[in-house]
């Protein structure tokens, strides 16, 4: 049933800008650049997806199937996690290309590097947990609970640039070119991925009680 949800949802909700922004994962070929925003617009992508299923009444649509209320929240949850996780690898590819056609360290930031990645898990997490609980008290506001994750997301991009230049753990170690403390990024990312499954959990579950109460008229 999750599947063919996935599969509704897909067809019926993915907005064309997803594909863009997930081509914006190229901006980690550029040199100096906070690669931590390459994320963002997969959040933005998230919007899109979002106001396109608004516009289109989708739940109106979506609440007329044999299907409970809960598993609509889930099979939107499931779209967006096959996003991020296109993201996630479509950054990776960009990470090996980047020693190879800019092997220079990046003074914006964190480096194009293994812990990159564990950096976009907890942007996406901390989005999770902010935008979809709030989207879901009322599913025709988008604006207000995705400026308030969007502003969450820029502040730990701002963090994370301020902890690459102060904090030893993040200057000397994990914002190094690859395969220097390869051990270290590799446990930094799967802390990360820790707290994305924790947190999306979390945020799919209020999401559903949310849901659960709303009135669909």
């Amino acid at each position: 049933m999750l599947l063919k949800l996935l599969k509704k949802e897909w067809a019926l909700c993915l907005h064309p800008t997803s594909w863009i922004m997930l081509g914006l994962c190229t901006l980690i070929l550029i040199p100096n650049y906070p690669y931590g925003v390459s994320f963002f617009y997969m959040t933005l992508a998230i919007f899109f997806l979002s106001m396109n299923a608004r516009e289109n009444h989708d739940v109106t649509f979506s609440m007329t199937l044999p299907v409970a209320k809960r598993d609509l929240v889930t099979g939107r949850f499931l779209l967006c996690m096959l996003l991020e996780l296109l993201s996630l690898l479509a950054a990776g590819l960009m990470i090996l290309l980047h020693r190879v056609l800019v092997p220079v360290p990046n003074a914006a930031g964190m480096d194009a590097n293994l812990a990159l990645l564990g950096e976009g898990l907890i942007l996406y997490g901390v989005f999770h947990l902010l935008f979809f609980p709030a989207h879901y008290r009322d599913v025709s506001r988008i604006g207000v609970p995705f400026l308030t994750a969007s502003a969450a997301v820029f502040l730990l991009i701002v963090l994370e640039i301020v902890l690459c230049h102060a904090l030893p753990l993040f200057r000397d170690v994990l914002d190094t070119p690859d395969p220097q403390y390869r051990g270290a990024k590799l446990i930094f990312v799967l802390l990360s991925a820790f707290f994305y499954a924790l947190a999306t959990w979390l945020a799919l579950r209020l999401s559903q009680r949310h849901f659960q109460k709303l009135d669909i008229r």
